[in-house]
């Protein structure tokens, strides 16, 4: 079967079961068959749960993972294999997964990690100073912990799917794979601390403990607790769906100021308006110095954030403000602390919402849309590399911004960039989609302004754009490659050895828990067939969250629907006669090349109901066919520990191949997959294509 995390797919077999004289869970290997399934389903959602909670904490915690989340899952992916893969010999790596977690938190909080990257062709908005332990020594060891924190758990599952019929037990693994993902999505609803994940964990592990070593996790779970407890009621600390949310009071000029810190970097500077366009950078005051004699009727925030974007806007006589923030801790810090209590003003109406998806969805027509600030300093998730602000500041995202503005309108944007190139890129965007050069102003430390008016006439510039020749082999962002924050030209070094060395590191670790590869040879097409799912399921989460944003409801929402689907196609192979494989591969084929040809942007202007159902058909019915198309082959292997180790390193490889969307955009990732769907038919053994 084909097994799914957010991204992770894994195998099972009828022989996945401990051998006779494994004796290290008593109270597992004496149970009845209602309680394997009970201690299943707790297994699963600890996993699950599990990857989840150590995605969001380690990548607030450790400034790499906001930008590298998927070393995590990696990590995750390898710890669940090889967890599976112990399940089959004598010793055990279940009892260490408790304290290791304890271990992997205290230490990250005693060394907190931030590094100063500019100047390489990816930028990272991280801290002005570096501190904590260098990157190839922080990043490395969270791998391993990782691994082999979430080898514990999976060990358990693997346990219980060996005294299960195979189907019986993976239909209860995706339902408890269903909880664990529900858990966390309520927890982020409900804004939870850190504190409330670590309980959640720790009562699972409780439950899951022979009764003999209750004591010890109750030990080991207090120092978790603990520790997370006072990271929690830490003056300022607050967590939002997507950061760890920091405040304090800072001295700047004389004043005494609010400062909004996400994920350990500095993010916002809360203050009155008339100290911002008085005394604060001048990146505030210079889009309105650009509109002459431009009303300010209507006017669209976008990264409104605590509010002083907004209290500007009010300043400057605007009669309605759509102020839109995706984050809502950070909105409601405004709307509590503001000094000029903006988004207390009738004339304000505040949206959490992503702001491309805002756009795609209103109506109204604006004098002004600003973009103030959107950088988002984390990853959408932990299985693909799209930012929060990816699709807002895209060749198509600003064709739109022009489409919702008055005949007489403008749009600026502002940041603190750090590089020449990106404002360029910036700018050249600005100008295809509006057909003329627009304003730059640039200050210190490349902070710049980017305006520009429907026509040339409806901006007042006191330096007009001209591109640097350095920079004009600099494309812009698109919907199908929204990375903004990449120069292009060449493969970033710092994922090339990344990712090999997460390679080499599986390679390793499956051949010592799996046996000579020699031995795996049979199973060969296992390998294509996960390295294809998880390059798959990247390219729907690139997908979902440019048709419904890239919150994390529309995230966990997909990630919930990849489960549901793959339980789907296991109770189609339980219950029906299904055809051979050949012809289920073709209809992979088939349902790779309709994604294809239907790119995801056509369906933006379709209303919310058809977009939606159009959207799942073509994301979903590949995963679906591609499941039972799994579930048919493995059922055919006879070596399941072999079979498993190539799945898993398959899967491991597709995790990887997702870093190729930089070069090749994400609705080419669809080939790639379908040439890895291709590879895995041309390699199943005859006996299987016949039986099938």
């Amino acid at each position: 079967m084909l097994r799914v995390e957010p991204g992770l797919a894994y195998s099972i077999s009828p022989a996945d079961s401990a051998p006779p004289h494994v004796t290290v869970d008593a109270e597992a290997s004496s149970s009845t068959p209602g309680r394997t399934v009970v201690r299943l389903v707790l297994a699963s959602c600890l996993m699950l749960f599990l990857e989840l909670a150590l995605i969001r904490w380690l990548g607030a915690n450790v400034i790499h993972l906001s930008y590298f989340s998927n070393f995590v899952l990696l990590g995750s992916f390898l710890g669940i294999g090889a967890g599976f893969l112990i399940s089959r010999k004598s010793w055990s790596i279940w009892p260490a997964s408790m304290p290791l977690l304890s271990i992997l938190v205290v230490g990250v909080l005693w060394f907190p990690v931030t590094i100063e990257r500019t100047g390489s062709d990816v930028i990272y908005f991280t801290s002005l100073e570096a501190s904590g332990p260098p990157a190839w020594l922080a990043l490395p060891i969270i791998f391993a912990m990782v691994a082999v924190v979430l080898a514990g758990p999976a060990e358990v599952v693997g346990r219980c799917f060996g005294k299960l019929p195979p189907l019986t037990a993976y239909r209860y693994d995706l339902i408890g794979s269903l909880l664990g993902i529900s858990a966390f999505t309520a927890l982020s609803f409900l804004h939870a601390p850190s504190v409330a994940w670590g309980f959640v964990a720790f009562i699972l592990y409780l439950i899951l403990a022979s009764p003999s070593r209750r004591l010890v996790t109750c030990a080991w779970a207090l120092m978790l607790v603990g520790k997370l407890l006072q990271e929690t009621l830490a003056p300022g600390v607050s967590w939002s769906p997507y950061y760890k949310v920091a405040t304090k009071e800072v001295d700047v000029a004389g004043s005494n100021l609010l400062l909004i810190g996400v994920n350990g970097v500095p993010h916002q500077l809360m203050a009155p308006a008339k100290w911002k366009l008085e005394q604060g950078e001048g990146i505030y005051r210079t889009p309105y110095l650009r509109l002459p004699g431009n009303p300010l009727d209507d006017v669209l925030i976008i990264g409104a954030g605590s509010g002083s974007d907004v209290a500007i806007a009010l300043s400057k006589q605007a009669r309605h403000v759509d102020a839109v923030d995706i984050d809502p801790q950070i909105l409601r810090i405004g709307m509590e602390q503001n000094p000029d209590r903006p988004y207390a003003d009738k004339r304000v109406k505040m949206h959490t919402n992503d702001g491309r998806a805002f756009l795609e969805s209103t109506d109204r027509k604006y004098d002004l849309i600003l973009f103030a600030l959107p950088d988002s300093l984390t990853l959408v998730s932990g299985a693909s590399q799209i930012r929060l602000e990816s699709f807002l500041f895209t060749q198509e995202a600003l064709a739109s911004v022009r489409e919702h503005l008055k005949p007489h309108g403008a749009f600026a944007m502002y940041n603190y960039y750090r590089e020449r190139w990106l404002i360029d890129r910036l700018a050249g965007t600005a100008a295809t989609a509006f057909g003329h050069t627009p304003c730059v102003d640039t200050f210190d430390d490349a902070q710049a302004v980017i305006t520009i008016g429907m026509t040339a006439a409806d901006q007042r510039c006191e330096t007009t754009w001209t591109p640097d020749s350095r920079h004009s082999a600099i494309a812009p962002a698109t919907d199908n490659s929204p990375f903004l924050y990449f120069k292009g030209g060449s493969f970033p070094a710092l994922y090339t050895i990344t990712l090999l060395a997460v390679l080499l590191t599986s390679l390793v670790a499956v051949r010592t828990l799996g046996g000579p590869l020699r031995d795996m040879r049979p199973y060969a097409d296992l390998f294509f067939i996960g390295a294809a799912f998880l390059l798959l399921s990247t390219k729907n989460v690139a997908t979902f969250a440019l048709l419904f944003g890239t919150t994390w409801f529309v995230n966990a929402l997909v990630f919930a629907g990849v489960l549901v689907i793959v339980l789907a196609a296991v109770e189609t192979t339980r219950k029906f006669r299904t055809p051979s494989l050949p012809v289920v591969y073709a209809g992979i084929a088939a349902s790779l090349a309709l994604a294809w040809v239907i790119r995801p942007e056509w369906l933006l202007p379709l209303p919310f109901a058809p977009r939606l159902l159009a959207a799942s058909l073509l994301a979903f019915l590949p995963i679906y066919l591609a499941n039972v198309a799994f579930s048919k082959r493995f059922q055919s292997s006879s070596d399941s520990q072999s079979a498993f180790a190539v799945n898993l390193l398959g899967a491991i490889v597709g995790g990887c191949l997702e870093y190729a969307a930089l070069v090749t955009g994400y609705n080419n990732l669809l080939i790639v997959t379908g040439l890895l769907y291709l590879a895995a038919f041309l390699l199943m053994p005859k006996t299987a294509a016949r039986s099938g």
